[in-house]
């Protein structure tokens, strides 16, 4: 689940330079200063889709000193295995001594529109930013040796690998540029990355840099059209809660998809924040479609929005998107009898102050250009266990979503 600032940061995050004092306090590395620095000042006066320097964007940075030489074919090397078996095998040989990850399958949706040939396989992902899984959150059932990133990066890579999605939307990255990016990009994978922009991990000593949104797509499967990030806005005022949105092209079909990664205000007593941060977003996303289709009012993108909304289903940022003119639906849904309820729990912790068992986690697509053909089921309370998530078999207090999808045919 995202972070809430303290009341002082909350009033103060939007001045430059209070973000400029903040970032002297806890300096960043290498390229992730560079980057932060440059857009916490493009951030603080905007809240507007992004440019974002090309070489932010490419899905081959230039090898920095702190990669991670857990994933480098040799020492010293800054090249990442390139096959994704091989990485998987390596994962688990690191893990061998450890419980294995929770077991899960796939519920296949019968929709009636026949047989999916060429499913899209979208994940969705909240990771853990390591920063604040070791300070802030501070889960007094987790044993520490369990949340070191030595353990949790393998943890990681193995979910991420053993579904291998064509898109994959996380939150809480704040080891980008030193893992996700290289190890993903040597598989094939091109990504884009957004950071909040004033991230509570930089209040952690040791920290890795800003965590945010990170979206990729394999490049094998999609073609980049666009992509923007998005400071969203609650009421007309910047908040410090952002997403990542990537127009895509279907290399097999040529149609196209829009996909948002974005992670909203957490806690109780900010619904009305989520609810102006949600409907910033659909107006956005709204814009975009408009700007895609044009004049012909006939022709529909298809959408993927995946989250962690901190938001139950009951509240009205989520009401607002399964009444958006754009025709969205929660695929999780499906995993229910009646096809119209949400899972009982995505996430499921105990923190210092108590038990948190509730559903913040949704994809979201447009029902009338996506079908969802199959689903990941969610594990029950026994393989969890009792004391919760993260675990020594799990390395997030969030589940993963995983659904495939496919284009509907034109009636």
């Amino acid at each position: 689940m995202g972070r809430a600032l303290n009341l002082k940061r909350s009033k103060t995050y939007q001045e430059p330079d209070v973000i400029l004092r903040h970032k002297t306090v806890c300096p960043m590395g290498g390229g992730a200063t560079r980057l932060y620095s440059t857009l916490t000042q493009t951030f603080s006066g905007s809240s507007s889709p992004l440019s974002i320097p090309p070489s932010y964007l490419s899905p081959h940075q230039p090898a920095l000193t702190n990669l991670d030489s857990d994933f480098c074919l040799q020492k010293d090397s800054p090249i990442c295995p390139l096959d994704s078996v091989e990485l998987l095998q390596q994962c688990e040989e690191a893990l061998r001594d450890q419980p294995p990850r929770l077991h899960r399958n796939f519920v296949y949706i019968n929709d009636g529109d026949g047989v999916a040939s060429s499913p899209i396989r979208v994940m969705q992902w909240n990771i853990l930013a390591q920063a604040l899984g070791v300070g802030a959150d501070n889960f007094v059932r987790c044993p520490l040796e369990a949340l070191s990133w030595s353990r949790r990066k393998n943890l990681i890579l193995e979910e991420i690998l053993a579904y291998r999605p064509h898109i994959l939307c996380l939150q809480e990255v704040d080891h980008y540029y030193d893992t996700f990016q290289p190890v993903l990009a040597n598989l094939g994978y091109s990504s884009h990355f957004c950071p909040k922009p004033w991230s509570p991990c930089l209040d952690v000593e040791g920290n890795s840099g800003p965590d945010g949104c990170a979206l990729f797509f394999d490049e094998a499967r999609f073609e980049l059209l666009d992509s923007a990030s998005i400071r969203l806005s609650a009421m007309m005022i910047p908040t410090n809660q952002v997403a990542v949105v990537t127009t895509l092209r279907c290399r097999s079909t040529g149609k196209y998809v829009c996909v948002a990664a974005t992670h909203l205000k957490a806690r109780s007593g900010w619904e009305w924040l989520r609810s102006g941060q949600g409907s910033d977003l659909l107006w956005h996303l709204q814009n975009l479609v408009q700007e895609l289709v044009g004049c012909n009012s006939n022709v529909q993108v298809p959408l993927l929005i995946c989250g962690d909304f901190n938001a139950v289903p009951s509240e009205e940022v989520y009401r607002r998107f399964a009444t958006s003119p754009l025709g969205l639906d929660s695929a999780y849904k499906k995993l229910s009898q009646d096809g119209a309820s949400e899972p009982e729990y995505t996430t499921w912790k105990i923190r210092g102050t108590g038990e948190c068992c509730s559903t913040l986690d949704y994809i979201w697509y447009t029902k009338g250009t996506l079908r969802v053909d199959a689903v990941l089921d969610m594990p029950d309370e026994e393989q969890i266990g009792p004391n919760r998530l993260p675990s020594y078999s799990y390395p997030s207090d969030h589940l993963s979503l995983v659904c495939d999808f496919s284009f509907r045919e034109k009636e």
